[in-house]
């Protein structure tokens, strides 16, 4: 399984028993809970080895970029756009994770939602945890060795989560989905 895949397209994870899955939110609940009322429209990106090289860079060395297909869901209020909504799945230990990364127009991260976790629930990062990804931009400080503390007794979840934003905000910069011709 590749490291991470961007643009789950069928939640809950198929294939897996019920009783194993974790499904925190479906899809269409996080969306909602994302964007309450907005107009959303899915696209996919399908990007070149140059792309996928480029966010890889800007994700940052630790961060694994391998996907060309990224399947994302751009929100929109009377016609102006409010945010874009990828969700990201990746291993935490041995199994994976699903998170939703909400971007904001400014390119920040606005929101973080757990999606589905396969771990133990004790290795679940609480959501006040996950908030402090909220405003942040695609820069040094957001890394577990920069303003992002570890989880105690969860560093895999916290290293995975903050390797997802990382990803994520790398992608929307090369994906540009605003259209601000960003980097």
């Amino acid at each position: 399984m590749a490291a991470a895949a961007l643009g789950v397209a069928a939640l809950p994870l198929a294939g897996l028993p019920a009783a194993t899955a974790a499904q925190i939110l479906t899809q269409d609940e996080a969306l909602a809970l994302a964007f309450p009322g907005a107009a959303l429209e899915r696209r996919t990106a399908f990007l070149g080895d140059a792309e996928i090289e480029r966010a890889a860079e800007l994700a940052g060395r630790d961060v694994p970029v391998e996907s060309a297909v990224v399947t994302y869901y751009l929100a929109s209020n009377g016609g102006r756009p409010v945010g874009v909504a990828y969700f990201d799945a990746h291993r935490v230990r041995t199994l994976p994770q699903v998170l939703m990364v909400v971007v904001g127009t400014e390119g920040r991260v606005a929101r973080v939602e757990t999606v589905s976790f396969r771990e133990p629930p004790e290795y679940r990062a609480p959501d006040g945890w996950l908030r402090q990804f909220d405003g942040r931009a695609l820069d040094p400080a957001l890394s577990l060795r920069g303003e992002i503390p570890a989880l105690t007794g969860a560093t895999l979840t916290a290293g995975s989560a903050t390797r997802a934003a990382r990803r994520v905000l790398a992608l929307h910069a090369v994906i540009d989905p605003f259209g601000t011709g960003a980097p």
